[in-house]
């Protein structure tokens, strides 16, 4: 089916409607409180039961954008799939040095089933995960692993986190089931969630249009074409698979500049909008189950230091925010009150921060196999900013100067050079 507008006919004027719609979007998050990915971290195979191109009513892109922030889907249960493909070479040992507690990980002094620990799995490879919603008060998120299954279940006050392979529970209760771990404006997952991530980079440095319509998990779906008009960027196209009939994000897929599988690929495989069981809420520690509770693991970690489950959690997320700030809105300064300063606009914004110490170690400082990976990683470069180190995926690349500033961005590495010398 041919696209219903060109690639550029987004106006002035529309891109302010467009703006708007997709602020509007932002306040019709589907409620899943309890996703823990970092979000600058995350294609499905053709199994992902895409397929025909069903006929549907002509649609602009403005009023799907609005279709989308309309969506006020409270209810649901489904299936979904995340494959990661961000280029990352192979650990090696590594992987057995993080396991083993050699280097600090999110469950080195806490539980295994640490939202904050398990789900970062997410951060790579092909995962197939259960959801179930019923309104902003319950929610289950279901990682399903060859021989057993971690599920993430929000009730009430309540939160649980249960990992059937250790045997092991995480719990918080009270305001603490209502803190940053998990939510979903920050930490997306969902087709949906990123829907909403995207949206937020709508501006009039990107081309949006209806690119035809599809079949994602049984369901007719327009496509909603999202692509950046400047060149530097790695992000090179995101395509969203909008539900016809509740306009609620199926499927989520975001290619790189760089061309092959996409970087990010998450979609239902099956889904249905009727109320799930209140029983699928339900939990209850498993007889032998050791539980760990929230302020338990916030004693450890002042008694482990800077290495522990929580410090590493607080980094994570104030990254997360800091750079979340540096949206493609208002070109160069400061991003938010207290948020770090960003060089150039829309999709090709780089934050800028200041370590305040030295530039990242060269691997033969660090050695082993922390120092295999990281010269792996990282791509010497000099200008006038001085000299440093590139680190390099296939979507989000950072520049580390040997004095101790870090540019990131989803830009290529000349562009970050090109901030770097720019920067005052």
């Amino acid at each position: 089916m041919a696209p219903y507008e060109s690639e550029d006919s987004t106006t002035a004027g529309e891109a302010d409607d467009l703006r708007a719609g997709r602020r509007k979007a932002a306040r019709y998050v589907v409620p899943v409180a309890v996703v823990g990915i970092a979000a600058a971290t995350i294609g499905l195979v053709p199994a992902i039961a895409d397929s025909g191109d069903p006929d549907l009513p002509d649609i602009t892109a403005q009023q799907l954008i609005e279709k989308i922030a309309k969506s006020d889907v409270q209810q649901l249960s489904g299936t979904f799939k995340i494959t990661t493909d961000l280029g990352l070479p192979d650990l090696g040992g590594l992987e057995s040095s993080l396991a083993s507690g050699a280097m600090p990980s999110g469950s080195g002094d806490g539980s295994s089933a640490d939202p904050s620990a398990k789900l970062t799995e997410l951060a790579s490879g092909t995962h197939t995960l259960r959801l179930a919603v019923d309104g902003e008060n319950k929610q289950k998120l279901s990682l399903l692993e060859n021989a057993s299954e971690y599920s993430l279940i929000h009730n009430g006050k309540d939160i649980w986190g249960y990992d059937s392979k250790s045997n092991e529970v995480f719990h918080a209760t009270g305001d603490e089931a209502k803190a940053e771990k998990g939510k979903p404006e920050e930490v997306p997952a969902t087709p949906k969630d990123f829907a909403e991530e995207a949206l937020k980079s709508v501006d009039d440095t990107t081309a949006v249009r209806v690119d035809g319509t599809a079949q994602v998990a049984g369901r007719d779906a327009y496509r909603l074409l999202i692509k950046p008009k400047q060149s530097g960027t790695t992000v090179g196209a995101i395509t969203v698979a909008v539900d016809a009939e509740t306009g609620m994000p199926l499927k989520f897929t975001l290619t790189p500049s760089s061309g092959g599988a996409a970087v990010i690929d998450a979609g239902f495989t099956q889904v249905s909008f009727a109320k799930p069981s209140a029983s699928t809420f339900d939990f209850t520690p498993p007889k032998g189950a050791k539980v760990t509770e929230e302020g338990a693991m916030e004693g450890a970690a002042g008694e482990h230091g800077s290495g522990s489950a929580k410090s590493e959690d607080e980094f994570r997320k104030e990254f997360e925010k800091e750079l979340g700030g540096a949206k493609p809105e208002g070109g160069s300064g400061k991003a938010a009150e207290g948020g770090p300063e960003v060089i150039g606009e829309g999709w090709n914004s780089v934050a800028v921060f200041d370590t305040g110490g030295e530039g990242m170690p060269s691997g033969s400082e660090v050695g082993g196999d922390m120092g295999g990976f990281l010269d792996s990683l990282g791509d010497k470069v000099t200008g006038k900013f001085g000299s440093g180190t590139v680190f390099k995926t296939r979507l989000i690349n950072a520049l580390m100067t040997d004095d101790g500033k870090v540019y990131v961005g989803a830009v290529d590495k000349d562009a970050l050079v090109k901030a770097a010398n720019s920067a005052k």
